[in-house]
Order: C-alpha cells, then structure tokens, then sequence
C-alpha cells in the first residue's frame, strides 16, 4: 500500500492547498529529518480507510521511497475532514510501537444460551513489533466464553512471533457476565390512601376562600 507525496515549501499557504485538495503533512523519524511534504487529499482518504494508523504504507515521490506510519492525522472539527498528516519513518529492522484494534468475532455459547451478558473490556491492546509482522487487527474469538464467569485473557490473545505487549497477560480481554437481576416487585400500591390523598385535597380547595 503506498501514497504519492511531495516536497512542501513552508512558504506555501497551507490553507490554499488544502482548496487545491492537497493535505499539508510532515515526516520525521528515528533517523529521518523532519520534512514538511503533501499529500492528495483523495488518495491519502482512501489509504487512511484501508490502512488505518497500525498499517505500514510506503511514501513515494521523494528521494527514496520510505516505509512508514500514519502516526497522527488533524481533521476539522466539524467536517472531519483532514488538515494535517504525520508519518513515522520506519527504518530497517526497527520496531514500531502501535495500539492495534481487537475484532471479537464468534458466538459465545453462555450468551446464547445461558443469557450471559458479553462484556469488552478491551479494544486495543498496544505492542511493540517488527513492521512486517505489524496486523491491522487482533482477532478475538469468543466461542471460548461457554459458562457465565467465563474470561479470555491478554495471554490468549494470537500475537505475531516479535510482538512484545505491554499489558498484564493476566488482564481480561473480553468476559462472559451474569445477567442483571430484574428489580423486585415491592407489592401492590394502596389506591386507598390515594384516593383519601386527592379527596381531602379537594375539600381543602373548597374550604379556601374565593379572592
């Protein structure tokens, strides 16, 4: 997956270029310079739905072509339309630290048939790894989850070989909780005392004086 981007001038009014469809940005790394580039707007979109931030895209269009992140991307408040890109420049046989998102996949068996409630207590799980072997997603597969109480754990979690987590493997990912308990009836409501309520009322209003 790669994008088109050119040298930016810091002359250039940015504003300007973002009428023209071009997106100002930046990359910069471990052992890259920090260099003001831009990036068609529709190209660089349809990257960033593709891709996302934990994807490894390549830059084309300077001296060489450079592997990197989308580490931070500035949208518009109210449009959300892209104002300003950040990539990491990703150097050879470096690692890359990245929030990569959990996909639960599956049916659990004691929510479907025990009424558990599915509770995920996490949808990201953050790790250090080699940018070949960086996924765009960790699948979590919750048929494991058959009686309610049922947890899965970091530890279960399918990781590429050079990924290092910083989590406790012994945190919950995802659980299989009992269900809430339905409110007790606090029994029947004494229309008596309303009604002797609202006719004590009424006397009252006619015992008022009139103004």
């Amino acid at each position: 997956m790669q994008v088109t981007v050119t040298k930016r001038d810091l002359a250039q009014n940015t504003a300007n270029l973002r009428k023209e469809g071009i997106i100002p940005a930046v990359v910069y790394g471990r052992s890259q310079e920090a260099t003001p580039i831009s990036v068609n707007r529709k190209e660089f979109e349809k990257v960033f739905r593709d891709a996302g931030e934990s994807t490894v895209i390549t830059l084309v269009g300077l001296e060489a072509d450079k592997e990197a992140l989308i580490q931070e991307v500035s949208v518009h408040a109210v449009s959300g339309a892209p104002l300003h890109v950040d990539f990491y420049a990703i150097q050879k046989g470096q690692t890359v630290t990245v929030s990569v998102p959990l996909e639960f996949e599956g049916v659990a068996p004691a929510v479907k048939d025990l009424g558990a409630l599915l509770v995920k207590v996490m949808h990201e799980i953050e790790m250090e790894v080699l940018p070949s072997e960086l996924p765009q997603e960790i699948i979590v597969d919750v048929s494991s989850l058959k009686a309610i109480d049922d947890k899965i754990f970091v530890s279960d979690l399918k990781l590429p070989p050079s990924a290092v987590i910083t989590a406790d493997p012994e945190e919950v990912v995802a659980m299989a909780a009992a269900p809430e308990e339905e409110k007790e009836d606090t029994g029947p409501v004494d229309l008596s005392a309303i009604g002797s309520s609202v006719e004590r009322g009424k006397k009252e209003e006619e015992a008022a004086p009139e103004e």
